[in-house]
Formats: C-alpha cells, structure tokens, sequence
C-alpha cells in the first residue's frame, strides 16, 4: 500500500531529451493525395517571399524539414513524400509548399490582413472611379460603406486590383459610379483622321484638344478605359501610334487650397464681393494681431511709443499724397498680375512667397504695433526712419545725466 500511496503521490514528469520546441513559428500546410504536409516559416516572412521581396528561402524557413504536423513535432514519412512530390529532395518540397500552401495565420493577424487589403481595394476603387452625376471622386469610406452595402467579401487569395475591378462591376448595377476616363493622345496620318473620328464619335469620347503638324494629327481624348485595346488596335491598323497621358482623370476644378491665404484674401480683378473679402481680411488680421501679442513680440517701452507717436503725427500729414498715388498705382496693376494686400500696411506686397515674407519683416511687425494703438500705418522708408529714431531715443536713455 505504501508503495503504491508513493507512486501515486509522485509529481515527477519525465521531459524527452533533446526536444525542439518551434516558438514563434508561421506553419504553411499544402494537402496532397490525402496526406498533410507541414513547413515552420518565420512568421511576416512568407509574403515577403511570395512577392520576391524576399529571395533567400534560408531567410523563410525555420529548418529544411518537413513535418505532417508542426504543433506536435510529427515528421513526414519518406514513402510519403515520394508518393505525394515524386521525390524526397527535402529542399524542392519545401519550395513546393511555400507556393502552393496554406498559410496558418492566428484569429487577429488574419483579421488584421483582411482588413488592410480591404482598404488597398477601397483605395484602388476609388483612383478609378468616379460619380456619374457629379462627375468627381468618391472619397475612401465612401467606398467602404458601399462595398458594405453590397456585402463584399475579401479574397485573400486574389489580388487587390483583381478584386477591385469586381467591385467596380458590382457598385454599377446600385449606385451612380463609372470607371473614370482615360486620357490619351492618338497621333494617326491626316487621311485616316475620318475614320478614327468616326468611331471616337460612336465612343462618345470626348475631344480635348487639336493639333496639326505637317502629315500628321494628334488628338488627345478621354475615352472608356474598357475601349484601350481597341483603340490601341484600330490607330495602329491607321498606321498611327498611341500615348497614354493618364490613367484615370477625375473634374479639373477642384477647389485647391494653394489658392487662399491663411491670413488674408487675394484681391483679383472684377471681383464682385468686395465686403465680404475685406470682413474676412479683417478677421483674420485681428487673430494674427493677438497671436503676435501672445509671442509678445510688441517689447517697445511706453516712454519711446510716445516718441514714435509724436513723429509719426507729423509725418502723417505730409505722405497721405504719396500713399493715396501708391495704392491707385497698385490698384492699377492688380488687373494684369495677381497680387496679395496686406490691409495692415496698406500695401500690395507681390504674389504668395513675397506676402509671407512681407509678414516677417520688421515694416509689417512695426505697423502691427501702430495698429494696437489705433494709429495709421506708414511706408517702408518711413518705417525705417522710425526704427532708427527708435533706437536713438532708447540709446540716450543710457547717458542720462
């Protein structure tokens, strides 16, 4: 009795020697006659090797080894193999099973795949397509949601485009959406200009430009991308040749916001809401001029303000002239050039790039400071005058006596 109280008491278990544990292991399966054959792979590393991103198969695999199951340590038997690949080079069956196998992947890193590729097809749908109503892109989680509408599913074993030009397919028979048109220039002789425009016409395809050059004409139209090859074919039977401009073209006047400015609106010629502009200019103005005085860039002690303010008052009178001629002469030349205002120093101050430069100069920070105490604004040179009188007044204050 006590020997066997002792055996069954014993917690002692008996571990195999030399067991290779494979831990943070990738198992491609490939099954074939009936029979499961198993690879351990380095996880994030078999798609690498099937895009050719990775080459070196050494770089892949955990070992040369080919197991009927990976989770137990089970190695495939020779007969087997022979059976199965018609060889036992252990190397070639390897590659075999990298091309043609499963890969077992956990419940979140398939997810995670299913749904990055989800979004290439979003994205792709969306480069090609266009709302036929609109004429303009839809954007990305549109495309999302009708996919979801539509109930598609991710193919991991398709490509993305493959599987994006499906979708195209099946979004046309619900909603208002076409595959956008493709831009080329079709270069054929002048005799055969009739008969290529005879089937851009049946094509509604739609002209853009023009253009003669001795014998030959070039036209650049945006046809249906579904009409490529035969179009490529019918120029080439015309003896012509074919270029391709752009893959898919989307509306061309789209609001860009290269054309506004952060701070205030350009002034353009024959604009027909001038109030609103000169609100909005203003607005924007009175937010720079409290960012500024958050930075406290405006350092200038009372005792020169008043110096600078009894100065100015003189100086006001005798260049109203001269401003009133400056801006007539800007306004003049805003008709033939695109030019920024700045409200502050009542100056035209050129295009983008000399307007933001304008905006870090000491005229603009100087008249910035006037205008937090109500007072006009001066020129260039006057404000060069100021400065220097500033810093002459301030430089006295040092020899006080």
């Amino acid at each position: 009795m006590s020997q066997r109280g002792g055996t069954r008491g014993s917690s002692t278990v008996k571990q195999p020697v030399g067991q290779k544990k494979l831990t943070n292991v990738a198992v491609v399966r490939l099954k074939k006659h009936g029979m499961r054959f198993e690879v351990a792979c380095y996880q994030n590393k078999v798609l690498s090797w099937r895009t050719r991103v990775e080459k070196d198969i050494d770089e892949v695999l955990q070992s040369h080894t080919v197991y009927s199951n990976v989770s137990k340590g089970v190695l495939a038997k020779s007969k087997d193999m022979i059976a199965a690949f018609g060889t036992n080079d252990l190397s070639a069956i390897c590659t075999e099973i990298m091309q043609k196998g499963e890969l077992q992947v956990a419940g979140k890193e398939r997810d995670s795949m299913l749904s990055t590729q989800k979004r290439d097809i979003a994205t792709i749908v969306m480069e090609k397509t266009i709302n036929t109503e609109t004429q303009r892109p839809y954007t990305i989680n549109m495309i999302e949601s009708l996919m979801h509408e539509i109930h598609f599913a991710v193919d991991p074993h398709n490509s993305s485009k493959k599987q994006a030009l499906e979708v195209i397919g099946e979004l046309q028979k619900h909603f208002p959406i076409k595959r956008a048109p493709m831009r080329v220039r079709l270069i054929v002789p002048e005799e055969s200009l009739p008969s290529l425009m005879e089937k851009l016409n049946a094509w509604n395809s739609e002209i853009v430009s023009k253009d003669e050059s001795g014998n030959q004409v070039s036209l650049v139209c945006e046809i249906e991308p579904s009409l490529y090859r035969v179009c490529e074919a019918l120029v080439r039977n015309l003896h012509g040749r074919l270029e391709m401009l752009a893959v898919s073209v989307h509306f061309q006047k789209d609001t860009n916001v290269d054309h506004y400015d952060d701070h205030e609106d350009f002034i353009e010629p024959n604009h027909h809401h001038p109030t609103v502009s000169l609100n909005t200019a203003e607005l924007d103005e009175i937010k720079l001029s409290e960012e500024l005085q958050k930075q406290s860039i405006s350092t200038v002690s009372n005792g020169t303000d008043k110096v600078v303010s009894a100065v100015n008052d003189d100086a006001e009178k005798n260049t109203a002239e001269k401003n009133a001629a400056e801006k007539n002469a800007a306004e003049a030349e805003v008709v033939e050039v695109k030019q920024s205002k700045c409200s502050t120093c009542n100056a035209f101050v050129g295009d983008v790039k000399q307007y933001r430069e304008h905006f870090k100069s000491e005229w603009h920070k100087h008249n910035l400071r006037r205008k937090t105490r109500q007072l006009p604004p001066l020129t260039a040179d006057e404000c060069l005058e100021s400065i220097d009188m500033s810093d002459g007044k301030s430089d006295l204050k040092e020899y006080s006596f």
